[in-house]
């Protein structure tokens, strides 16, 4: 999910385009690095036990009216439904009107426990009304928003939720991100110099920061955990099929800024080579997931 703040100072594109962005990857139709359908469903099943875990924590309750802002394919949608039961229901809003065809076709695939509606929008401008919802859900989003964004869009969820309601996002921290066997600074060093500029590489190494931009929005109650998400080898294929493809962009990112060759041995995700395909093989990578609430009005004596 991205915002039209965000994606017009992208590539643009169109459902379909197979152009690829600086960081390797076919853009969806936001323009936005890692936001192709196929490469965020990978990325889904590959850590899928861990997202389960994380929406968990949030506490969503049966009745409630929850919004899943960025929705994607609609990943999360079954997860959601299934928390809010009979008698609650679900709404969707993705910018990415590929994403909104896909989780609309899923949908129709499961068979839903309650209400689900799917509809195309901006996450700066949301289209509901305010205090519709008991909670709203954020994940894997923020990642594509500068500072000036994510806090528009913060301002938008808590607008939609209600006094008392939560807003919990959860997205990536690169901090975390590491491979091995090799050099345990590899990772870490990439992404100092990637975000020496604002942009991408910048925004992932964020999400420890979001507590405080909850606070900035108004938010009480605040929480925030950071998990790790660890795959040893053999890596599974759901694993391998992100973090092969991934650690390759990263890898041609790194040699363009003229960083260590050993980033070379990442280029190719099926070479016996790549230490992702050593019999020690490992790759990790951080969570944030904060939560807020909306405050309560005050009723002021007369």
């Amino acid at each position: 999910m991205a915002t039209h703040h965000e994606r017009d100072r992208g590539s643009q594109g169109s459902e379909g385009d197979q152009r690829r962005s600086s960081w390797g990857f076919a853009v969806s139709s936001t323009g936005l690095d890692f936001t192709e359908h196929t490469i965020v469903s990978a990325h889904f099943e590959a850590c899928r036990g861990a997202y389960a875990h994380l929406l968990g924590q949030v506490g969503i309750q049966p009745g409630w009216h929850v919004l899943d802002a960025g929705c994607g394919n609609g990943d999360f949608l079954p997860w959601l439904a299934e928390l809010v039961g009979p008698h609650g229901s679900v709404n969707a809003v993705d910018l990415a009107e590929e994403n909104v065809k896909a989780a609309t076709e899923g949908l129709n695939q499961w068979r839903q426990p309650c209400p689900v509606d799917i509809r195309h929008g901006d996450l700066l401008r949301l289209p509901y009304a305010d205090a519709s919802f008991d909670a709203a859900w954020c994940a894997n989003t923020v990642q594509y928003l500068d500072d000036d964004a994510l806090a528009a869009a913060l301002a938008e969820l808590r607008r939609v939720v209600r006094p008392g309601g939560v807003v919990a996002v959860k997205d990536l921290d690169a901090h975390l991100v590491t491979a091995r066997p090799g050099d345990p600074y590899l990772f870490a060093d990439f992404f100092r110099a990637a975000s020496a500029v604002p942009g991408y590489a910048r925004q992932l190494l964020r999400s420890r920061d979001l507590y405080r931009y909850l606070k900035r929005a108004g938010l009480v109650n605040i929480r925030q955990q950071t998990v790790l998400i660890e795959h040893y080898a053999p890596l599974t294929p759901q694993a391998h099929a992100f973090y092969g493809p991934s650690c390759a962009t990263l890898a041609g990112q790194a040699l363009s800024l003229g960083l260590d060759e050993q980033w070379r041995a990442f280029t190719e995700p099926n070479s016996p080579e790549n230490p992702l395909n050593h019999p020690d093989g490992y790759v990790s990578e951080g969570n944030v997931l904060a939560i807020g609430t909306v405050p309560e009005r005050v009723t002021r004596p007369l």
